[in-house]
């Protein structure tokens, strides 16, 4: 018997799938991410694995993805066109590789030892060329398998294609059309300033250009290809994979370079960490691996599934967007007050690393996306960014989901526990801003690596420390002595002296990071880093009128008047007094300031979004102030540039409205270098 709500979990899985695939590999819509989509086909193939009678003919596990294009010219393929089955981690590998023995050793070879051809996996769309006597017949797309859209007048453009071979053989050959990220950043921005939506990715554009009904469109933009499947030809085939690319380069094909023999299946692992590293310096997308037994023989012998082959296998990247359940939603106590609902997720492998949670922001987020208890969401973590909900997917909805009430009063805050909507903003406070939780999360960032990175005094130690009153104010840090420490769980007369000799080691520090410390409202470590290199002391940013705050670039009118009343406050100014006693504050930021002012970027404000691929966020920032520019979180009519990695956000949207030029990384790298 099959639960009644595994039975319904299955049917919504399984038309919501059919109904992604269709609009993605049919109409080159992508409403959700190819990762995200292969996080829910991989959920419906653990369902099936475990419950094999639910598995029906129309289930996607049993089809190859697409169908023609009404509108555009069939064409039957004489050598049917598989999928691949996937792979998403080691251990995926070491069950396919003993699933490959296992096959050939039924088959009557058990002392077989196949080697691999490890490749890399095109972002792009797949195509499927016909030669006759060396020339261009063909070229299709590939359909469902059987049948695919005739695209060769769009096809014969592409200039790595040849139309003639280097000599007349007959060949069906298959291979990956794919632009260039460079091209791609191009197509976009002329994308934007016509006020046309971007392409997602190069898959999509590839797809979109293919299908042009005028073939200039597709020579416009240089498309290109690498061709790595042999399906048939009229000379002799070579006996391996390796023998079969080096055969299609000698047609006069474009393979591409970066393939590789393994011997093991550690060495196929090897392979795809190497690339998983490497992928984003190359000028197209790559999403993982393909991975193919080499000897042509054991190919013959494993033959096909009714979907796949069995000698073959795509080695997936870590996804960057998956699905998963939100289990329950929570609210976390900021240091400043300022409360963020926290979505609890059933936990889910995205970007290489285990997750359980993720940041709804605030209640106007929560609204947008219309985000419930129970709901099947998409995640994305693109880097070392936060993981983020970015879509809803209220199809697989359970009947009676009531949407989500943010409550009146949090527990965490206090007092009776009230909490108030900042005026103007979107976000929500405690009213008691003494609490517990506000004043643990105030020295978390004072003691952590933002601020003074006091190694030692980390969130267990804190909450030890608070909890048995030995600090209430920052500078309380610095008046531990070790007999302080003595008899608290964790700490005996070695880890006491130990934690009491780093604090004295951090009696010195740099201004920007005690600012970052400190909590004032709305200064986080990019104002904090401004208003070092514009005010030479505490004592001096402390005397600061509000109009003064006001006209440094980046720091705004909801901030100015924050800090202004923040040092006002009686505890604050007493606090900043025992501070400049207690600390030798140095502010070497105030003086490169005055030594950048006739920089190459003074005066231009940067913002910059997505991952970036040859160096860090921290390094770019570093770079943009070493040259006089400044960096800002947020663009404004006063932002220069917008420098857009890979997963740009919802910031190149900003750009648009406020007509910012917007900089590939490589047109950031070429600036840095004027």
């Amino acid at each position: 018997m099959i639960p009644k709500e595994v039975q319904d979990r299955y049917t919504k899985l399984k038309a919501s799938i059919n109904n992604y695939r269709r609009l993605y590999h049919v109409y080159d819509r992508e409403e959700i991410s190819a990762e995200a989509l292969d996080s829910l086909k991989h959920e419906l193939t653990a369902l099936e694995a475990r419950y094999p009678a639910l598995i029906t003919p129309d289930s996607p596990t049993q089809r190859v993805a697409g169908e023609p294009l009404p509108g555009f010219k069939k064409v039957r393929h004489k050598v049917p066109q598989w999928s691949l089955n996937d792979a998403f981690s080691p251990e995926d590998i070491r069950e396919w590789d003993a699933r490959v023995k296992k096959q050939l050793a039924l088959r009557g070879l058990r002392q077989a030892k196949p080697t691999y051809l490890c490749e890399l996996k095109i972002d792009g769309l797949k195509i499927v060329l016909t030669y006759e006597k060396g020339l261009l017949v063909t070229a299709a797309t590939r359909g469902d398998g059987i049948v695919g859209e005739d695209v060769t007048h769009n096809v014969r453009t592409i200039e790595p294609v040849p139309l003639a071979l280097s000599r007349p053989v007959d060949v069906i050959v298959e291979g990956e059309v794919w632009m260039s990220s460079k091209n791609l950043a191009k197509l976009n921005a002329l994308r934007q300033a016509q006020g046309e939506a971007s392409f997602a990715n190069p898959r999509n554009v590839a797809a979109g250009t293919i299908r042009q009904l005028d073939p200039k469109v597709t020579a416009a933009r240089k498309l290109d290809t690498f061709i790595y499947e042999l399906a048939t030809t009229s000379e002799n085939f070579p006996i391996d994979q390796v023998g079969e690319l080096e055969y299609l380069q000698e047609l006069g094909f474009k393979v591409n370079p970066h393939f590789a023999l393994a011997r093991s299946t550690n060495e196929i692992v090897q392979y795809w960490e190497t690339w998983k590293k490497k992928s984003r310096k190359q000028g197209y997308w790559i999403d993982g691996a393909v991975i193919k037994v080499n000897e042509r023989t054991y190919e013959e012998v494993l033959g096909y599934t009714g979907k796949a082959p069995r000698f073959a296998i795509a080695f997936k990247f870590p996804a960057e967007q998956v699905t998963t359940i939100v289990e329950d939603i929570m609210f976390q106590i900021g240091r400043t007050g300022v409360i963020t609902p926290v979505a609890h997720l059933s936990p889910v492998s995205v970007a290489g690393t285990t997750v359980s949670r993720a940041t709804l922001h605030n209640e106007d987020e929560i609204k947008r996306l219309d985000v419930r208890i129970g709901d099947t969401v998409v995640l994305q973590k693109a880097g070392d960014v936060i993981p983020d909900i970015v879509k809803v997917l209220p199809e697989l909805r359970s009947k009676g989901s009531k949407a989500f009430k943010w409550p009146k009063t949090i527990l965490e805050c206090g007092g009776d526990g009230r909490i108030e909507r900042i005026p103007g903003e979107s976000a929500w406070r405690c009213v008691d801003k003494n609490s517990f939780a506000i004043l643990r999360r105030k020295f978390y960032m004072f003691c952590g690596k933002g601020a003074l990175d006091i190694e030692g005094l980390g969130k267990k130690t804190v909450d030890l420390l608070l909890g048995k009153g030995l600090i209430v104010n920052f500078d309380d840090v610095f008046s531990l002595a070790e007999g302080d420490l003595l008899g608290l769980e964790g700490f005996a007369e070695v880890s006491a002296k130990k934690l009491i000799a780093t604090i004295r080691d951090h009696r010195t520090v740099e201004f920007a990071k005690l600012l970052t410390g400190l909590s004032l409202p709305h200064v986080g470590e990019e104002t904090a880093i401004l208003l070092a290199e514009h005010f030479k002391t505490l004592a001096d940013l402390a005397k600061a009128h509000e109009e003064h705050l006001v006209a440094i670039e980046g720091i705004g009118p909801i901030v100015a008047p924050a800090i202004v009343e923040w040092f006002k406050e009686r505890e604050n100014k007493k606090l900043v007094t025992r501070l400049q006693k207690t600390l030798t504050i140095k502010n070497p930021l105030y003086h490169s300031a005055l030594r950048q002012a006739q920089g190459k970027l003074s005066g231009q404000i940067f913002v910059i979004t997505g991952t970036l691929q040859a160096m860090s966020r921290d390094e770019a920032k570093a770079k943009i102030r070493q040259l006089g520019g400044s960096v800002s979180s947020a663009v404004s009519n006063k932002t220069k540039y917008v420098v857009a990695g890979k997963n740009p956000g919802s910031k190149l949207g900003d750009a648009q409205k406020f007509g910012t030029p917007v900089l590939t990384e490589k047109d950031f790298h070429k600036l840095l270098k004027i």
